[in-house]
Formats: structure tokens, C-alpha cells, sequence
């Protein structure tokens, strides 16, 4: 891709963001509910009080003032304090944003690993009892949602076989001076296996349940598309050459199938970051996904419009990144 090709594609994406910091700003704005009020609940506090904090907080402007005022902070990234924890939102995020990044890298990984490998041999050996297996594997999967998948996890490998831990990222005693933000790599930095492997005993059950459910539509996308490129001409002429089975599949089909898996790939890893807020309330995860649901139930409105944003930029990003991955995957393929 050409520079100005690539600087006209980012540009497109400038008017995406505005448009969904606009439905973000509405929808908080329309939202009932009082963030004044929740915040003092039944105190003693008189109007006064009450009017003071809400100017302090800039909920007494205009709504389209505080839109334009949201809007420029943004560009600054500059999003204001949390009206809860009276602390700059950003500050608040990126504390939070390390433990939801390392979940969802954890979960797509185990997606990957478990729906690329399945679908290329649903494919490969199409109708046979493995075939049917993954395919009917894949509709559960699809169809069964997540939290509640998530807490029969709970139930089975927490609760009656006393194996894995129901919550939090590390357990007491384990813990370790946390300088990345991600619990796995900082406990190897540390030297301490012991909290490693604690750590991960604490993100498996969250991590499966959502890798899971990825999966599921992973081996389906690989194994459809598997299927169409192994009809192709020229997987027929690598066979008619003499190639083994495995370099033809593997050189030849793989690499071509793999095109549609990239762009759901990077749709889904978006929706991980973005729609684990459930999961994470579920396992008690202490990632940004719960605190956006603390926040939406607190009105706090500065931080569920920058989260939600962070997350809608992270979304459109990773579809321009699946872009250009067509053009690694497939030289043909022009953007």
C-alpha cells in the first residue's frame, strides 16, 4: 500500500470516531439518573451543596457546551476527572486497561489455537465424524452465551472440584511488584514461578470463556473457507504435480483460506476488549470492563464516554490492521 493510500484509509477514520463520540455523548446524556444524586445518596448535604458540586462537576453547562468541551479534551486525551474517584479518567483506565489487554490476548490465543487447527481438519476430512463433531462443537459454541458458560465453568472447576479460583488476578501471597501492568509477564520478571502459575490458574476460567466462544465462530469462518480454496484450481495443480497433501494444504489452501479468519479475528478481538464487561463482572475480574459497568450504574459520565471510546478506536484499528494483513496474506489483494 502506497503512503497516501495509507494516510486516505486513516483519514477515513476520523469522521467513524466522531460520529460514535456523538452517539456515546447522546446516550449518557439521555440516560436517567442524577450523578450528584447517586453520589450523595440520602446525606445531609443541602442544595447548596449539591449545586456546588454539580458545577464542579460541569453537569450544570449546556449539553452541547459540555459535548464540544468533552470533544476538545479528547483530542488532547484529556478526558476530564472521574466525578467517583475524583482522579484524572486516564489515570483511572490505564490502571485498569493492563488486565483486560491480558485477557483477551490469553483468550484469542487459546482461539487460535483451538479453531485454525480444528477447521483446516473439519476440512480436510469433510463429512467424517470429526467433521461433524467440531461442526456441531462450533453451533453450542456460537449459540451459548457466554456468562452463563462462564459460571457453569464456575460451578463445575471451582465450586464442586475445588480446582481453579472463582475471581481476582492473583491470589494472597502471590503477589508481585507490578511494573508492565500484565500479572503473567510481571511475575516472570520477578522470578517467581510459583505466582505464575498461580496467575494463571486465576485467568483460565475467564479466559477459556471467552476463547471459547471466539473459537466456535473461528473453526467455522477457517473451515468454510478452507473448503472453498481446497476447490480451487490451483490447490488441483500442486496435487497434479506431485506435492504432498500436507505442503498443499498447508502452502497452497492454508494461506488463502486464512484471509476471512484474519478479518473475523480482528473484529472479534475488538469485541473482546469491548463486550467482556459481563465476563469480567462475572469472574470478578478487576479489568476495564467491569469498571465501565460500575460506571454506567454511578453515571460516572466522563469515564464510560472515554472507555467507550478507547474501545471504538481500538475496534477500527484492528479492521485496518485485518486490511493490511490482506495484502501480506495475498499480494493480488489492493486496498
Amino acid at each position: 500500500m502506497s503512503p497516501l493510500r495509507l494516510a486516505e484509509r486513516l483519514l477515513q477514520l476520523i469522521p467513524v470516531l466522531l460520529g460514535i463520540s456523538v452517539i456515546v455523548f447522546a446516550m449518557m446524556a439521555l440516560t436517567p439518573g442524577d450523578p450528584v444524586q447517586i453520589m450523595l445518596g440520602d446525606s445531609l448535604a443541602d442544595q447548596a451543596q449539591r449545586d456546588s458540586l454539580r458545577r464542579d462537576m460541569g453537569l450544570d453547562l449546556p449539553v452541547v457546551e459540555r459535548f464540544f468541551r468533552f470533544l476538545g479534551n479528547a483530542l488532547t486525551g484529556n478526558f476530564g476527572l472521574s466525578f467517583f474517584h475524583r482522579r484524572p479518567v486516564m489515570d483511572v483506565i490505564l490502571e485498569r486497561l493492563p488486565a483486560t489487554i491480558e485477557l483477551t490476548l490469553v483468550a484469542m490465543f487459546i482461539a487460535i489455537a483451538v479453531a485454525v487447527p480444528l477447521g483446516v481438519i473439519a476440512a480436510v476430512r469433510r463429512n467424517s465424524l470429526l467433521d461433524r463433531i467440531a461442526t456441531i462443537g462450533s453451533m453450542l459454541g456460537v449459540s451459548m452465551p457466554g456468562f452463563w458458560f462462564g459460571i457453569l465453568l464456575i460451578l463445575l472447576f471451582a465450586v464442586n472440584l475445588h480446582l481453579l479460583p472463582v475471581s481476582g488476578r492473583i491470589g494472597f501471597g502471590h503477589e508481585v511488584k507490578m511494573v508492565t501492568g500484565f500479572v503473567l509477564i510481571d511475575t516472570l520478571m520477578a522470578g517467581r514461578l510459583d505466582s505464575f502459575l498461580d496467575a494463571l490458574r486465576h485467568m483460565l476460567l475467564p479466559a477459556v470463556t471467552l476463547g471459547l466462544a471466539m473459537s466456535a465462530l473461528l473453526m467455522r469462518v477457517t473451515r468454510t473457507s478452507m473448503l472453498e480454496a481446497l476447490s480451487q484450481d490451483y490447490v488441483t495443480f500442486a496435487e497434479a504435480k506431485g506435492l504432498s497433501r500436507v505442503r498443499v494444504v498447508g502452502r497452497h489452501a492454508l494461506k488463502n483460506a486464512l484471509i476471512p479468519t484474519v478479518t473475523v479475528a480482528a473484529i472479534e478481538t475488538g469485541s473482546l476488549l469491548g463486550g467482556n464487561m459481563i465476563i469480567e463482572t462475572v469472574f470478578g475480574w478487576p479489568g476495564l470492563g467491569r469498571l465501565v459497568v460500575e460506571a454506567i450504574f454511578s453515571r460516572n459520565y466522563p469515564l464510560v464516554q472515554a472507555a467507550v471510546l478507547i474501545y471504538a478506536t481500538t475496534y477500527v484499528l484492528l479492521n485496518f490492521l485485518a486490511d493490511l494483513l490482506y495484502t501480506v496474506l495475498n499480494p493480488k489483494v489492493r486496498l
